[in-house]
């Protein structure tokens, strides 16, 4: 059963959305106005790093065990979002996880499109390995919606590549499908609240350039995920992308993978970033930080 607040809060999505016009620009002063509305966390502990030009930030939380490091892709369709923007989110998962995390500033489409993002995912993994001295095994990468779907397309290019694999990952919410092809894509038009059609497209073709949509590293549910560390895939039932969650956890689990695929009922896309305001959040992001915490030892 849906709590009063998040009730509450998907009516104020659907009037907020309605007739939004849809523009990069849009977009980005969309995710930075969201921002400046986070809490300030007393307690966190931020540093600036420069990665081969990658601009990313650490934070850290007392009693972390500093071995241990989540790598977060933010969402933001590949056009907007930054380490700002995700800070609060990113903190929260930090928290539970009981792990210091390091976000990125990758580049962003339609100035950088595919493979841009992936490019600077995997420039940021091998610098926390060979420069940082992080064990693999001791890294977890995260990341939600085009974040979730960076994520998997790393770990896809990684394998590829020949990299040893970090512990785990969790996707929340993840893009995996810039073809658009989903049932929900189709089904879920009118209950999701907070993400379109429209919107979908306009942001796959600035990313994707001309690129084929198809393109394992653009939209990895058509990827071979043979090999990959094991998943937590975390999505709404009402949620557009929520096939792209389901078809990317049946692919995962078919060659062997470790899946653990979380659909939650009546939840909006990336339900997690809500847990300063209700219940459904704060246990979302309990339960990636109990994933990750199994994983980081």
């Amino acid at each position: 059963m849906v709590s009063p607040e998040m009730e509450n809060l998907i009516k104020q999505l659907k009037v907020l959305m309605a007739d939004r016009l849809i523009s990069v620009e849009a977009v980005r002063k969309g995710l930075e106005m969201i921002a400046a509305m986070a809490p300030r966390t007393k307690d966190l502990k931020r540093i600036k790093v420069d990665i081969s030009g990658i601009k990313a930030e650490w934070l850290t939380i007392p009693g972390v065990a500093e071995k241990h490091a989540i790598l977060y892709l933010h969402g933001g369709g590949y056009v907007a979002g930054s380490p700002k923007t995700s800070r609060d989110f990113a903190t929260r998962i930090a928290r539970a996880s009981k792990a210091r995390i390091l976000i990125i500033n990758y580049r962003l489409a339609p100035e950088h499109p595919f493979p841009a993002a992936v490019e600077d995912a995997l420039t940021v993994y091998r610098w926390l390995v060979s420069t940082e001295g992080v064990k693999p095994n001791d890294i977890v990468i995260t990341g939600d919606s085009a974040g979730g779907g960076l994520t998997t397309a790393t770990l896809v290019k990684l394998r590829d590549e020949g990299d040893s694999l970090p512990a785990a990952a969790a996707l929340i919410s993840p893009w995996a499908d810039l073809a658009c092809t989903g049932e929900s894509f189709k089904t879920n038009v009118e209950v999701d609240p907070l993400v379109t059609q429209e919107g979908l497209k306009f942001m796959a073709e600035k990313y994707l350039g001309g690129e084929d949509a198809r393109n394992p590293l653009a939209s990895p549910v058509y990827a071979n995920l043979q090999g990959l560390p094991p998943l937590y895939i975390s999505v709404g039932s009402t949620e557009l992308l929520r096939d792209d969650a389901v078809r990317l956890a049946d692919r995962a689990k078919a060659v062997g993978v470790n899946v653990t695929l979380d659909i939650w009922e009546d939840m909006p896309h990336v339900f997690q970033q809500t847990a300063q305001v209700t219940p459904e959040g704060k246990k979302g992001i309990q339960k990636i930080g109990e994933f990750i915490q199994k994983f980081l030892k």
